[in-house]
C-alpha cells in the first residue's frame, strides 16, 4: 500500500509545478485529502467542520448518498458525448419550472463562463456596448468582470479600475461602476448614458451585502423604463437563498440570471438562464447571422453533472430543507454576536444565513468601500484561530451546509467563543 505524504510534502512538491504553489483558489498552505458530510480531512488527517464545502457548491455536503448514487448511475452510461443528453434536458426543464426569469437555459462549464456570455448577449441583444456593475461585486474572470472587484486604489464613480494585469485600456472604456445600494446614484448614471448601456449586472446578494430595501426594485425598473437588460448573477445566491434564487427570495425578476455551483451538485456546471427572446441571440436560425451569439463548450451540460445538480436541486426541494439550513445559519450567526460582544470586539455580521461573515467594524455595511473600511488584519486572525479550532472557512464567508450536525454547530461555537477571547492577543 502507498505510504501516507504530508501534507508538508505535498506543499513542497506544489511549489515546483503550481504558480503560487497553488490552484489560486484557496490558501495552498493547506491540501484537503477528503471530505464526508459537513466535515474535511487535510492530508495530516487534521478534521475540520467545513463551512468553505468547494466555495459553494456542496449545499448538501460532501459524499451525500443519494447524489453519488445518481452520479454512480451515469458514470456507467457515459462520462460525456458533447451531444444533447437527457439528463442535461431534463435539468434545464427543472430550472426553467424553478427560476422566475428562465423561459430558456443554455450550459457552460463555469460560473465565470455563464457571466461572460450573459454580458455578451446583452450587448447582442440590444447593439449598444456599455455595461454597468456595481464595485466590488464578483462576476467571474473575463476582463469586464476584472474591473473594480477588488479595487485598493477608489475612484471617483463611474471610472473602472482593473484588478488584473493583462486588461485593454478599451475594456475600462466599456464599464461604467456604481455604488451598490445607491438608488439616487444609479438613477442618475443610468439616465446620463441609457443609450449606450446594454446590461446591468447584478449579485442581488453583493458578496455578503443585502440589497437595501428598494434598491433591486429600482433597478428593474430603470433598466426596463431605458431597454437596458438587467442580469441577476446567481452563480452563488441560486438555489441557496431560496429554491428559485435571490429572484423568488427578493420579488424582483430580471431579464437574464447566471447559475452554477449548487445546480452542478460538485461537478462542473454552470448555466445562462432568460428570456426567450434575448436568448434567441444563441439561435442563428432565429436571428440571422448578425445577431448570432457564438457559444461552444466541451462538456456544457455533461450528463455527470446534469445527475448530480438534478438530485441535489430534488433534496433541497424537499420539506423543511430551507428552514433547517437557515436553522444552521442561525445558529453560527447568535453565537459569533454573543461572543464577539462580550469580547467588546466591535463587529458587524453581515449576510443572510445561509451565507455571511463578520466584518470588524463598528458602522453599517451597505456596500463595497464600507466593507473594506473593516479591520482585514483582525479578520485574517479570526480565520487562523478558527482554522487552529478546527473550523475551516473562505476568507469572508461562512457557507452554511445542509449536512451540519448538532455536533459540528457545538463544535464551532467553541471555536467562535476561543477564537473571540483570544482574538485580541497580539
Amino acid at each position: 500500500m502507498k505510504a501516507d505524504i504530508s501534507q508538508d510534502v505535498w506543499i513542497e512538491r506544489a511549489q515546483k509545478v503550481l504558480p503560487a504553489g497553488g490552484f489560486g483558489n484557496f490558501d495552498p498552505n493547506i491540501v484537503i485529502r477528503e471530505g464526508r458530510g459537513a466535515r474535511v480531512w487535510d492530508e495530516n488527517g487534521k478534521v475540520y467542520v467545513d463551512y468553505l464545502i468547494g466555495s459553494g457548491p456542496m449545499m448538501l455536503g460532501h459524499g451525500n448518498p443519494e447524489v453519488l448514487e445518481a452520479a454512480q448511475e451515469q458514470l456507467g452510461k457515459g462520462l460525456t458525448f458533447f451531444a444533447s443528453n437527457a439528463r442535461g434536458i431534463e435539468l434545464a426543464e427543472e430550472i426553467c419550472r424553478a427560476v422566475a426569469c428562465a423561459e430558456q437555459v443554455r450550459f457552460v462549464s463555469t460560473g465565470g463562463e455563464a457571466d461572460m456570455y450573459a454580458m455578451r448577449l446583452a450587448r447582442a441583444h440590444t447593439g449598444r456596448d456599455k455595461i454597468l456593475k456595481f464595485e466590488g461585486g464578483y462576476h467571474g474572470m473575463s476582463a469586464e468582470a476584472l474591473m473594480s472587484l477588488a479595487p485598493t486604489r477608489l475612484e471617483n464613480f463611474p471610472l473602472a479600475v482593473p484588478d488584473s494585469a493583462g486588461i485593454p485600456q478599451s475594456v475600462r472604456d466599456h464599464m461604467l461602476i456604481a455604488p451598490f445600494n445607491d438608488i439616487d446614484f444609479l438613477r442618475g448614471l443610468i439616465a446620463e448614458h441609457a443609450g449606450e448601456i446594454a446590461a446591468v449586472i447584478v449579485e442581488p446578494l453583493q458578496r455578503l451585502i443585502p440589497p437595501a430595501p428598494g434598491f433591486l426594485q429600482a433597478l428593474r425598473e430603470e433598466t426596463e423604463k431605458h431597454g437596458i437588460v438587467l442580469v441577476f448573477d446567481e452563480v452563488v445566491t441560486g438555489f441557496r437563498l431560496a429554491y428559485g434564487g435571490a429572484q423568488e427570495h427578493y420579488g424582483v425578476t430580471p431579464d437574464l440570471c447566471t447559475l452554477g455551483k449548487v445546480i452542478g451538485g460538485g461537478f462542473p456546471l454552470a448555466a445562462i438562464a432568460g428570456k426567450s427572446g434575448i436568448m434567441a441571440h444563441f439561435d442563428k436560425a432565429k436571428v440571422g447571422e448578425g445577431g448570432f451569439t457564438f457559444q461552444v463548450g466541451t462538456l456544457s451540460g455533461n450528463p455527470v453533472a446534469a445527475v448530480a445538480g438534478l438530485k441535489t436541486m430534488e433534496v433541497l426541494s424537499r420539506p423543511g430543507s430551507y428552514e433547517r439550513i437557515r436553522q444552521n445559519g442561525e445558529t453560527v450567526m447568535n453565537a459569533l454576536r454573543e461572543h464577539l460582544s462580550a469580547a467588546g470586539i466591535a463587529h458587524q455580521i453581515v449576510g443572510d444565513p445561509v451565507l455571511f461573515d463578520v466584518v470588524f467594524t463598528p458602522d453599517p455595511v451597505v456596500d463595497y468601500r464600507g466593507f473594506q473600511r473593516g479591520d482585514m488584519d483582525r479578520l485574517k486572525r479570526f480565520n487562523m484561530l478558527m482554522r487552529e479550532q478546527g473550523v475551516l472557512k473562505p476568507d469572508s464567508k461562512f457557507y452554511i451546509s445542509l449536512a451540519l450536525t448538532e455536533d459540528d454547530l457545538a463544535l464551532t461555537q467553541e471555536a467562535i467563543a476561543h477564537t473571540a477571547k483570544h482574538l485580541t492577543e497580539s
